[in-house]
């Protein structure tokens, strides 16, 4: 099977134009006298920790930062995933953003063109540069070197299975270093029965998951950045959503009803027995640990591989500095802090997302020993690449304008594969 490596052929060169400089805030931007005086600042951090055990471990590292920083206090607060990137048009414009940032690589990008984010990389400690590899730093790193975020976790997209739904049908648990697409649909088929479908995957927002995963076929979607990135959409970008529609409406073993619901909408039928396999992105098991009924045995299984391997997109959470931020040094200090392994692990855990840094990963696997499918869960970030999508100027509006619904109608079987194709690839053409 023709592999390719991690960030190759086409690795993230992340166009940042003129970015970096105050003058994009009408004067405002980076006085940093603060910091050479030594005098109290206040920094505001918005989180989008949203789960419970998240925002817990997120506070606790604020709180330890506070104590043994008392000239540099982090005030915390809330943001939300549901509506980050148009926050953060209105905080950007009207001069109101935090000074720190959480967000992730793929919107963080259109913002930086814009000058909107500060260069922080001088300000990282060596442990915290040599922890995460140098393909991940690319993710954050413009075209002139400036690094605009530190990356922090990774989501991947998993099958998670009903151990003992497996053992009733006498299926095998799949083991081993990637499970393809064709392998999940005979399995899904072999699952199906008594009313009961093999598998359930909440896809209400399919973009991320359908771009993500294309990688695997060599779906890359986009050549070039910036305002001048192309879109192609072939047979290799449309590969997965073909086989959820094949699983859908011709094997009739994955339930259409969850393709139009939300990952957490899906899960009660998974816990329940109605789903032998549930596919989502990894932070869903801490759902399934806290939701779980006693007896409920579950695992996660090989990571999803395409003819090209078990290749997903790196599109790290990312804490960023505002460029107008008075207190961009102290801030991007308090990032190295939050970068630390062990306050990364702690995260990790609390959404069960891999870190991107090696030391936190290897606290992740010794603290849980691999149990409940994170030894498979670590496997999945082993082969992430380069996400081309992210290095597109349009990309945020063309996945809420075009791809978003356009994937939604055909997992609604109301248009057809090429149709889906034409549509993306015009779609693109009016953001353009």
């Amino acid at each position: 099977m023709k592999k390719r490596n991690a960030f190759a052929a086409g690795t993230i060169a992340i166009m940042v134009m003129g970015a970096m400089s105050g003058c994009a805030f009408g004067g405002g931007g980076g006085d940093n006298d603060s910091a050479d005086s030594g005098e109290p600042v206040t920094i505001t951090f918005q989180s989008l920790a949203y789960q419970d055990s998240t925002i817990a471990a997120t506070e606790e590292i604020v709180d330890a930062w506070n104590e043994e920083n008392p000239d540099i206090t982090v005030k915390l607060t809330q943001g939300s995933w549901d509506n980050v990137h148009d926050q953060l048009v209105t905080q950007f414009q009207g001069g109101t953003a935090p000074d720190v940032i959480h967000d992730e690589s793929s919107d963080i990008l259109g913002f930086a063109e814009q000058g909107y984010l500060a260069d922080i990389g001088e300000y990282f400690s060596d442990d915290v540069k040599d922890a995460v590899a140098d393909e991940v730093w690319e993710t954050v790193t413009s075209e002139d070197g400036a690094i605009v975020a530190a990356p922090t976790l990774l989501q991947t997209y998993v099958v998670f299975a009903n151990t003992d739904a497996f053992a009733a049908a006498g299926v095998e648990v799949p083991t081993g270093d990637e499970l393809t697409w064709d392998e999940l649909a005979d399995i899904s088929k072999q699952l199906t029965a008594n009313g009961s479908y093999g598998v359930g995957w909440g896809l209400k927002q399919p973009t991320a998951a359908m771009m993500n995963t294309a990688l695997g076929y060599g779906g890359d979607f986009f050549e070039g950045t910036g305002d001048d990135a192309t879109i192609e959409v072939g047979d290799a970008e449309v590969a997965v959503p073909e086989h959820v529609h094949a699983m859908a409406y011709e094997d009739k073993s994955l339930d259409p009803v969850t393709l139009t619901q939300s990952g957490s909408d899906v899960l009660p039928g998974f816990l329940a027995g109605q789903y032998a396999m549930y596919i989502g992105g990894n932070f869903l098991a801490q759902q399934i640990t806290e939701s779980a009924p006693e007896g409920f045995n579950w695992t996660v299984l090989p990571p999803l591989a395409g003819d090209e391997g078990p290749i997903q997109a790196a599109n790290p959470q990312t804490m960023s500095v505002a460029a107008e931020s008075e207190h961009v040094e102290q801030s991007a200090k308090f990032i190295d802090y939050f970068m630390g392994a062990s306050n990364q692990a702690k995260l990790a855990q609390g959404d069960w997302l891999i870190p991107t840094s090696s030391a936190a990963r290897d606290e992740v696997a010794a603290q849980t020993d691999g149990a409940n499918g994170w030894a498979e869960l670590l496997k999945t970030g082993e082969n992430l690449a380069g996400a081309p999508f992210q290095k597109a100027t349009n990309y945020p509006q063309w996945k809420d304008q075009y791809a978003t619904p356009l994937l939604q109608q055909y997992f609604a079987n109301s248009i057809s594969l090429d149709d889906l194709k034409k549509q993306l690839t015009d779609g693109w053409a009016s953001v353009g």
